[in-house]
């Protein structure tokens, strides 16, 4: 068990995963998709598996991240060394901002002012879409190009979105194992006694809000010029109920769980869409399992499977010793 939350193990998992999607797959924008889901996963861990924030509002910063990707790249000719950078101020800054706002109610309250400004911004993408392209969204995102070589093909840009992935992966990883880290996860067993203790309770949810935004605002860029557009879908609330889903179904205990919700609902959308029309039923159907009997996700299978064969181990060694110590 320790094992498999250990970071350097979950960062050796996240490595391997980068290296086993192009042996096992054969399209590399679903491939390039896990990863840049999973990143968008990992942070919205940061606020629900670390800080116990339930939050509907990460569609925000995954939909200003591709339209600020969208506007900077096609309106301004940015490069994009410097567009990534901003987009992860500034989904920091948003997130800040929309954190600082929500948490100042708790429960079912908080949960309702999230959802009310990813309506918010919704409309306010739909309306100005001089700016944000409408309906249409904003065309044309064009990918990256690195030392002069663009990154059109897909599996070429998968390497790109592989290295970044890797990156803030491992950057999330010592974030929660920081101190900081601890202490949000003290918040969400037991708020009141962080408070009692002196910690800034409501200085470290807004911080956790800012490094979520600026991870899923930087998934949303990075999808934007995926697929070659910045949809407004990628700003609606469907979108936050998708990434809370994938976290629900990996588990929020651990970040690498993160990687493996993300796949396992890609994997199954782009295999059951193309069998039943209606597939979401039986999206829906497996996520009232997991939440009726895997709390953890799948993860949290993983790790009862773990710690069932280990103990079945040491049981068939003491057996072993025993039956040595009765032939002695």
């Amino acid at each position: 068990m320790k094992l498999l939350n250990n970071p350097y193990f979950q960062f050796c998992l996240a490595a391997l995963t980068v290296i086993a999607l192009p042996i096992f797959m054969r399209s590399g924008i679903l491939a390039s998709e896990i990863l840049i889901f999973a990143l968008a996963v990992a942070a919205c861990n940061i606020l629900l598996g670390y800080t116990g924030l339930l939050s509907f509002g990460q569609g925000i910063f995954f939909g200003t991240g591709s339209y600020i990707a969208g506007i900077l790249l096609t309106k301004t000719g940015i490069p994009v060394v410097i567009m990534l950078p901003l987009t992860l101020v500034f989904g920091a800054l948003l997130a800040a901002a929309v954190g600082w706002l929500s948490i100042r109610r708790q429960g079912v309250y908080f949960v309702m002012l999230t959802l009310a400004f990813s309506q918010l911004f919704f409309f306010l993408a739909y309306t100005f879409s001089d700016l944000t392209g409408g309906d249409n969204g904003l065309l044309d995102v064009p990918r990256p190009s690195i030392f002069g070589s663009e990154l059109t093909k897909a599996w070429s840009y998968y390497s790109f979105v592989a290295i970044l992935f890797l990156v803030i992966f491992g950057v999330l990883l010592r974030v929660t194992q920081s101190t900081f880290g601890r202490t949000l996860i003290a918040i969400r067993e037991n708020e009141e006694r962080a408070i009692a203790i002196g910690f800034p309770v409501k200085a470290f949810k807004v911080t956790a809000f800012a490094i979520s935004g600026a991870v899923t605002a930087l998934a949303g860029a990075l999808h934007a010029m995926l697929i070659g557009v910045a949809p407004l879908t990628s700003i609606e609330h469907h979108t936050s109920e998708t990434i809370l889903i994938m976290t629900i179904i990996g588990g929020s205990t651990s970040l690498y769980a993160s990687v493996i919700g993300a796949a396992s609902y890609l994997l199954l959308a782009d295999t059951l869409s193309v069998i039943w029309p209606r597939w979401l039923l039986l999206l829906g159907l497996g996520l009232i399992l997991v939440s009726l009997f895997a709390q953890k996700g799948l993860w949290g299978l993983i790790e009862k499977l773990v710690s069932y064969l280990s103990s079945r181990r040491r049981k068939d060694e003491a057996t072993s010793a025993d039956t040595v110590a009765e032939e002695n």
